[in-house]
């Protein structure tokens, strides 16, 4: 009998791998579901605009310089003239703005679009001869220089305007370039000659109307920079490297102002922000979608063959405790029901919300688990029973998703107390003697 029993045991290990082979093919499923869902984002931005991020406006100035360069041979030096570029942070810089979000789908896949409207407003003092002594003032030619407003827009499709630079009382038209000075797209206004032997003070109003997908980044690259949004979006998420100084979020949308110092950010990096998400000088509102049905699916299963570990505890105790025995096929089609359920999970959370989703998945299988152990055991009670401690590993694991900041605390609790409950469940037997004295099933009804 000991031979038996060890083989009884031996085959449920061997169900519990088919059945993580099972688990690892939906699990395979999701991930390319997931993958679907990107490409589809991606079509929908390479359509409308994708996430953006503003850089400035900063100033540039071109100006000519006179350079000697030594010559060989003893030769005198020789004399020539270079194009020099300097790009200048405003001294400060307002952006207030609202926003608004829609969705648009594709087959079953969505993604969120924004349009921004914002407007900018800044001032800067530039120095006589920008600061510079004597000698460098002599090699520097600044009565022959030209300025320049840049503003860096990462996905110039997104411009919903044509907007019109405001400058000292002077409107200017943009026009698509960087000049140079920029390593991301960028739009440029030309200011024109000015004459940099004095002192030069600009004040900037520019509307800007921007269209993006998901993503709204600024580059604060003004010495003081004033951000403040606006929307009806309830779910925003503040990413970046500044945080928001005060933000309200509600049911009817949220507000958020931020304020960052030229002390507080590296005015070279900023200059790279619409390059990589490692250029992250920025302060940012996400407008993703809230629940992300894939990676809340492939975290639930995560647990899944815990569930089918646990279950299958429960049926070898009452097969040992109570001489019931139990066919291992009838051991594999209830592994089947709970794997059977992350399959339906991922299915329906497709079309409806993902907590509706979850909640019929977990009562049809258990209403199908709990019917069909009830006449395997010859007693809904238990059979319905059993079912409602896997209703419970449900609601818990439904807990363990929704916080996913405690996901490990609680996941951690639950293995202990599963543990917990098997061991005080079985301190009490004879492994050695439960297995000598088993009678077989069939043997005994063939007694009677």
């Amino acid at each position: 009998m000991q031979v038996k029993l060890g083989l009884k045991m031996a085959i449920i290990a061997m169900l519990v791998v088919m059945l993580q082979i099972g688990l690892w093919s939906i699990h395979d499923q999701v991930r390319q579901r997931q993958r679907l869902q990107q490409e589809v984002i991606a079509e929908i931005a390479d359509s409308a605009a994708a996430e953006q991020t503003l850089i400035g406006p900063l100033l540039l100035l071109e100006y000519p310089e006179r350079v000697q360069e030594a010559s060989q041979d003893g030769q005198p030096p020789r004399e020539h003239t270079v194009l020099r570029r300097q790009v200048f942070s405003l001294d400060a810089l307002t952006i207030d703005g609202s926003v608004s979000v829609e969705t648009r789908q594709r087959s079953i896949y969505r993604t969120n679009l924004f349009r921004a409207t914002l407007a900018l407003q800044g001032t800067m003092a530039l120095p006589a001869r920008l600061g510079l002594d004597d000698a460098q003032a002599r090699q520097a030619q600044l009565d022959k220089a030209r300025a320049f407003v840049l503003l860096g827009v990462s996905d110039l499709r997104g411009i919903g305007n044509s907007p019109t630079l405001q400058v000292n009382g002077r409107s200017l038209a943009f026009q698509t370039g960087h000049r140079g000075a920029l390593e991301s797209p960028a739009i440029h206004a030309e200011l024109g000659p000015v004459d940099l032997n004095r002192a030069q003070e600009f004040t900037l109003q520019l509307p800007l109307e921007l269209l993006g997908s998901q993503r709204l980044a600024i580059a604060p690259t003004a010495d003081l920079t004033q951000v403040a949004l606006q929307s009806a979006w309830p779910h925003p998420s503040f990413q970046g490297r500044f945080l928001p100084a005060r933000r309200d979020i509600g049911a009817d949308g949220f507000s958020a102002q931020w304020q960052v110092s030229h002390l507080a950010r590296d005015f070279g990096q900023t200059l790279r922000a619409g390059l990589s998400r490692s250029h992250n000088e920025t302060l940012e509102v996400q407008f993703a979608n809230p629940v992300n049905i894939y990676s809340l699916s492939e975290r639930a299963m995560k647990y899944g063959i815990l569930f089918i570990v646990l279950s299958f505890a429960a049926f070898f105790l009452i097969e040992t405790l109570q001489r019931r025995a139990i066919h291992p096929m009838q051991y594999l089609l209830v592994g089947l029901a709970l794997a059977i359920f992350f399959l339906l999970l991922l299915a329906l959370s497709e079309r409806i919300a993902f907590g509706a989703a979850y909640a019929i998945s977990a009562a049809a299988c258990v209403l199908l688990i709990g019917s069909y152990l009830g006449a395997m055991l010859g007693n809904r009670g238990q059979g319905f029973g059993l079912a409602g401690g896997i209703a419970s590993l449900y609601g818990i694991l439904y807990g363990i998703l929704l916080s996913e900041d405690n996901a490990l605390l609680m996941g951690s609790l639950l293995l202990f107390g599963a543990l917990t409950a098997l061991m005080l469940g079985t301190r009490h037997i004879d492994w050695y003697a439960l297995g000598a004295a088993r009678p077989a099933a069939k043997e005994s009804r063939h007694e009677q």
